[in-house]
This record gives C-alpha cells, structure tokens and sequence, in this order.
C-alpha cells in the first residue's frame, strides 16, 4: 500500500524542513514540499493519507551492538521486548550481540536463530556469529561456511579474545573469507576479581575495585596490529579511554580498515556519577579526560559512529552489591532522546545534522547495510516522528524493554518519539 505523510518537517538533504513523503512497503518514492498524487499518475482514493501533526520525521536510527539475550537468557529479555525497545526508541536496525545460548558459532544453530529472529523481530534484526566457538577463545569458528548462509559479522563481545596466537589466526581466515570482525577488547591480565569501576580516584574513595584503561586499550592495540597486517575490516566496539582514541587514529593514519563506536553513556558520564550497580558498564565510565577525548574522538573522526551495548538484566541482580552485580545498562528507549537533548539542545555542540549522521547514516554505511540511514528517494521506508520541543522525564516503568537498569532515571528529555515506521508499516505508536 502507499502512503502519504504530510503535516510534517523531514530531515532531508542534510536538514529538517516542511515536506510531504510518498512511500510503499519496498521504498521512499517522493520527498517533495508538496506531493500531487493525481500528477504522480496515482489515485488519492488508493493513497492512504497520515497527518504527522506537525512532528520532526527522522531516519531510522542503526545501532551495531544491541543485546538481546534469547535464547538462553529471556528473563532478561526476549526478542520480541527488545526489538520492541528499539522500535520505541526510534531504532529501525539492530546488529545482535552473539553471547546467547547456544552461541551460534555454527551454520546449524545459527539457522535456528534466524528463524527465531523472523518470528519474534519488529524491526530489522541482523545478528553477529561468534568469532571463536562458543566465544571460548579457543578456536576459531569456520568464516566461509558462515558466509555461504550470509552471515558477514563476527564478534566475541563480552569477552576479548585473549589468545594472541589464536587471534592471529581468526583474522588470518577471516580476512580470506572478506568478514567483518566487531571486538570487544579487554585484556583480563589488568582486571582484577571484582573489578567495577575505572581505576581512579572515585574507586579509591569507595573502596571499588577499579579497571584501568590499560585493559581495553592494550589488547585493541594488538588488534589494531593484527587487522592491518591481515587486511581485516575490523570495528572496535565501545571506545572508553582516551589511550584508546589515540590507538584509532594512529591506525586510521596509516590506512588500517577499522572503525570505531563510542556509547551514549560514555558521552554523557564520566567516573564521579557513579552511585551504584545501574551505573556498573563494561567497560566502566571513566575520568571526565577520557569522556572529553570520546567526545572530540567521534566530532574528529577518530570515532566513527555511537551504538549503544544495550544490556538488559533482573532488578534481582542488579540489587546485588557492587562487586558482585552484573556489567551493563539498558539504552536503546533512552540514547536518542538524551543525546539530542544534552548536545543538540541543551550545549549546541552539535546539529541535529550530526547526531542523525552518527545513530543513522554512518553506522550503516560502516557495516555495509544499502538504502538504509538517510530519508531520500529509493532509500528504504524506515523513520521515527518524533517531538523535538517536549517535556519529558525518563521514566524506566514505562519501558518497553525487560531491563529497567538505568542510570538515566528522572532526567529530562525535550524529545517525545511519537511512532516508528519500518518497511513502511507502523511498528510503534507513543500510548504513554
């Protein structure tokens, strides 16, 4: 069916600005100020006609990390409630994190997942295979017959693979099969039992124990080496510490394939707002030097998009202490709304032009998705409405998803997502 939308402003041609959309289910066919149907050759009486009462039309945000937990952990979350926090937060793509049981690190269970994935998703949900088996670190998994079913993306998030030799050869293989690597690095031999926190001073004062940046940035660094020896697309997942941006544009500088993401989190807090396990991340939020380097970092290119390491978990484990909670916040209902608010509204740092760029059409380019992350003829039929001059508080109890783990409760958002639109179809609709 097509459908007109009108009454709006659309964020076209790099700006927001009164215009009509004349889409179908496959693809945008007209942006114009004002779209004459009988002139298009159509008949209005076939035309379904929506009154976007005045709101801002954006494009479907992509996030490459997204957590779903199932199968293996649906108390957590489930397909079904994730995608759907996605969709309330105006995502239209999702990459899924591989860590669920079992891991699909074979074409046979893989399979599984993708049937599951067709049944469940709202929105596009594309998933990761894992680098290694069972994201053991022991041996890789087998690229090319993952390929064949087309599966492209890999990683071992949640863990790094620790194994230099072992990493050596994964992207040895994988560069010969032309797949995408996505890490999560961490060198365990700087963590300590019961670390939670960065390794700073607020550690120090509360008697946590830290993390130091050493344990992120040393192992990306050996990637870093290792993917421009091998010729592997590599991207670095959730960039935390500055040691880290400096490593990614000194790889960048002697044209290494590799991109990077930073996290909405680690834009917006730093180590001393930490109050407890709803603020407990890996990797942690670090000094606010570390949060200004991510900010230049991304504004530079040092970084290249934000995604968001959405991590649902139990009030039951989160209450836990500290040292014994779980990693991970929930993001995907929040990021939009928080970023635009605090460096599009609030500082002016950036345009709305950037942020779309960053949660939209850069992570798609990046992971190599067509027609997908800008609103323009031909390009696929997935947005938000959204209200960009609300009164909004977060408020975790009208979350779409499972997870309530926030550290975001009670701040004020000027952004109100009223609907998302995938495939041309309404996926989402603001009831709250």
């Amino acid at each position: 069916m097509k459908t007109l939308i009108t009454n709006v402003k659309i964020f076209y041609n790099h700006a927001l600005q009164p215009a009509e959309m004349l889409f179908d289910e496959q693809e945008i066919l007209a942006i114009e100020p004002r779209i004459d149907l009988e002139a298009m050759g159509l008949d209005p009486e076939e035309v379904q006609v929506v009154d976007g009462n005045g709101l801002a039309v954006l494009p479907g945000l992509v996030d490459t990390h997204v957590h779903l937990r199932e199968p293996g952990h649906s108390e957590k979350e489930t397909i079904a409630s994730g995608t759907a926090a996605a969709a309330a937060g105006g995502f239209t793509t999702i990459f899924a994190m591989p860590n669920v049981l079992p891991f699909p690190s074979t074409p046979e269970v893989m399979k599984d997942y993708l049937v599951l994935i067709e049944k469940d998703s709202r929105i596009r949900t594309i998933p990761f295979a894992t680098i290694t088996v069972d994201e053991a670190g022991a041996k890789p998994v087998d690229y090319t017959a993952m390929k064949k079913m087309g599966i492209i993306r890999f990683s071992d998030d949640g863990v790094g693979v620790q194994s230099d030799a072992i990493m050596n050869e994964a992207m040895e293989k994988a560069a010969r099969a032309g797949v995408l690597f996505s890490c999560h690095t961490e060198d365990m031999n700087y963590r300590q039992p019961g670390a939670s926190v960065h390794a700073g001073e607020m550690a120090k004062e509360n008697g946590w124990i830290g993390i130091p940046s050493e344990c992120e940035s040393e192992q990306l660094k050996r990637d870093l080496r290792l993917a421009g020896k091998h010729g592997l697309r590599y991207h670095a997942d959730h960039i935390s510490a500055k040691q880290s941006v400096q490593a990614l544009h000194a790889a960048k500088a002697v044209g290494y394939p590799v991109s990077a993401e930073v996290t909405a989190h680690h834009l917006l807090l730093e180590e001393n707002d930490v109050q407890g396990p709803n603020w407990k991340m890996n990797p942690p939020l670090r000094s606010h030097e570390d949060r200004m380097a991510l900010i230049e970092g991304l504004e530079n290119g040092d970084l290249d998009f934000i995604a968001n390491d959405h991590a649902p978990h139990t009030a039951e484990e989160k209450n836990r202490p500290m040292d014994k909670a779980p990693f991970g916040i929930v993001s995907l209902e929040t990021a939009f709304p928080l970023l635009y608010t605090e460096f599009v509204h609030n500082q002016g740092r950036w345009s709305l032009r950037q942020l779309i760029e960053w949660m939209a059409e850069k992570p798609a380019a990046a992971f190599g998705l067509e027609k997908t992350g800008k609103l323009e003829a031909g390009y696929r039929p997935d947005f938000f409405l959204a209200d960009l001059q609300a009164n909004e508080v977060i408020d975790p109890e009208k979350f779409l998803s499972k997870g309530h783990n926030t550290p975001f409760a009670g701040w004020p958002s000027v952004v109100r997502i009223e609907q998302t639109w995938f495939e041309g179809r309404p996926v989402f609709e603001r009831n709250n």
